[in-house]
């Protein structure tokens, strides 16, 4: 008799042979350029359940440009491993053609020249299009949201999330996990919950006083669907405390809690559960390892880590979904459930060309509602950018836009050396473009954005940037915390990704003077988005801005300061 697995391994197969994942056909339709609407959401609906999942929209409500990363590197058994591969080594394993809409949506090479043959992407009355079209095939359809939604833009800040709430609560997704969220403080986090018309969800999220499961989130949700029962579990971002500052949410505690996982698996199958799917906003590695932890998972829908990947990954018998982030994508998986278990599945990452898909008007209405108190804010143009210079933020190490963020922070602050956080979000700008206060805030705003300047001295510096670095590049997935390499302005450094914590960085310079930084020496730094309490300075929005506007036209000299090894 075949096995369950093999009727999985089956679903890959046929997904890389003849594109049955809907991946395939509008690559190869993108290399023609004759993308339609109907081509991107063409799909023979499949199995008896559809999932559809977003994840990571940082509150983008409206298109933009997102380029891919250049450097995202795997240590351990991560390493060459996806969704740890980039460029043509990307489209060669996946057979994307160069040039197409979708190297241009999956890859960085000619990032800026394909932005201007193929437009911007997202914006959820595109998403709302798409889903749409989808429950209109299968309207049982479960919608998911990953988290890290109501954060992430100036109307977000301004209106502590409600804008993301009413537009979201219009999509109407099924149930919803949880991350940056957080940030707006316990508060307001349960004002939001309370107006909630759908299942928020963390199996991980416990009241930190009693050390049980917090009563405001539930573990998971069981939904009927296509005559099957669906459990849904969520699994909110695990490191809030260290990665975010703890003080805003101090009545709730996190972490992976794998062995609960399982008791809830067990226990949502005892319920009678025929598909067991986990919302996860692990990161895709952490995904992985638990994965081949926790039996009885079907599907995780993987987010934090912003991967979009063209097919699911195989782990045991567990496929993991990633569906990128800023809204630049939506993922359909079709389930086929038989006797109680998951035996195949269909999936296709679905592009949102903004250019392609026609907006939603009812939700196109919603979103301009919504910022129609700050149009003129938002519209205010505060700078442009060189007809050379892409401004963009994702890659283990640096970013343009955070070169120019440690740039405004050195001048601004007065200061010999900048620190950056190693976020991911943020949209990117193009060659040429306007820049918009609108635009600054979407790589900016946060609700601890105080710009501190202080002093360090050379040996705590190297501290720092050694905790990073095991935070992002620890063999084991379940010590990795999240984010990037917080990105340094005027220093250098060379790190070797291989050594053990403590031994990765060294040759730590100062570049303004060429000297060796002194471990004994104090330097005046500058930062900012720190998760202490009570830390003092302007708003870093602030600061950037003045620093564009005493520019007028910006740009980056190209970052060498890092030395890489390792790899």
């Amino acid at each position: 008799m075949i096995s369950r697995r093999d009727f999985l391994q089956v679903s890959m197969a046929a997904s890389a042979i003849v594109g049955g994942s809907g991946f395939g056909n509008w690559a190869r339709l993108a290399a023609q350029q004759s993308l339609t609407q109907d081509q991107l959401l063409e799909f023979d609906t499949f199995g008896n359940v559809t999932l559809i999942h977003v994840t990571d929209i940082h509150a983008q409500l409206k298109p933009i440009y997102f380029r891919e990363p250049e450097i995202n590197l795997g240590v351990g058994e991560a390493r060459g491993r996806v969704p740890h591969v980039t460029g043509a080594e990307f489209r060669k394993l996946y057979g994307i053609e160069d040039g197409s809409p979708s190297a241009y949506a999956l890859t960085y090479d000619d990032f800026a020249a394909l932005g201007k043959e193929y437009g911007r992407v997202g914006g959820l009355d595109r998403v709302a299009t798409v889903v749409n079209a989808i429950r209109a095939a299968r309207p049982d359809a479960l919608l998911l949201d990953g988290g890290d939604t109501w954060h992430g833009s100036y109307t977000c800040y301004h209106t502590q999330g409600q804008d993301m709430v009413n537009v979201m609560n219009k999509l109407a997704p099924d149930a919803m996990t949880f991350h940056w969220e957080f940030t707006l403080g316990s508060e307001r986090v349960l004002e939001h919950l309370e107006n909630l018309p759908f299942a928020a969800l963390g199996q991980n999220i416990f009241d930190k006083e009693w050390d049980e499961p917090s009563e405001y989130f539930e573990s998971y949700r069981m939904f009927e669907r296509g005559g099957t029962k669906v459990a849904v579990i969520g699994q909110a971002f695990p490191y809030m405390p260290i990665a975010n500052p703890g003080w805003m949410f101090p009545e709730f505690s996190f972490g992976i809690r794998d062995e609960r996982m399982q008791e809830i698996v067990d226990e949502a199958r005892g319920e009678g559960a025929e598909v067991v799917v986990v919302l996860s906003h692990n990161g895709f590695d952490v995904d992985h390892k638990m994965a081949a932890r926790v039996s009885g998972i079907d599907v995780i829908l993987s987010g934090h880590t912003h991967d979009a990947l063209p097919e699911p990954v195989l782990v045991g018998e567990t496929i993991v979904v990633a569906s990128g982030s800023n809204g630049k994508f939506v993922s359909r998986v079709d389930l086929d459930v038989r006797d109680g278990r998951m035996m195949g599945f269909k999936h296709k990452l679905i592009p949102i060309f903004s250019d392609v898909i026609e907006p939603d008007p009812e939700m196109t209405a919603l979103i301009d509602e919504q910022r129609a108190p700050f149009a003129d804010a938002l519209s205010e143009v505060i700078g442009q950018t060189a007809d050379d210079q892409l401004l963009y933020r994702r890659g283990n190490f640096n970013g343009t836009w955070d070169d120019l963020i440690c740039d405004a922070l050195l001048e601004e602050r007065e200061a010999d050396i900048a620190m950056s956080p190693g976020v991911r979000w943020g949209p990117s700008i193009m060659p040429g473009q306007e820049i918009t206060r609108e635009d600054l805030w979407n790589v900016t705003s946060m609700s601890y954005p105080n710009a501190y300047r202080t002093e360090m001295t050379g040996e705590f510096i190297h501290v720092i940037l050694e905790d990073v670095a095991d935070n992002l590049f620890n063999t084991d997935p379940y010590y990795q915390q999240g984010g990037d390499m917080v990105r340094i302005g005027g220093m250098g450094y060379a790190i070797d990704v291989t050594k053990p914590q403590g031994s990765r960085i060294s040759n730590m310079t100062l570049l303004k003077s060429g000297e060796a930084i002194d471990p004994a020496k104090t330097y005046v730094v500058a930062g900012w988005a720190s998760v202490n309490e009570g830390t003092e300075g302007p708003p870093i929005w602030d600061v950037v801005e003045s620093y564009i506007k005493r520019q007028g036209t910006v740009s980056t000299a190209p970052n060498t300061s890092v030395t890489v090894t390792g790899v």
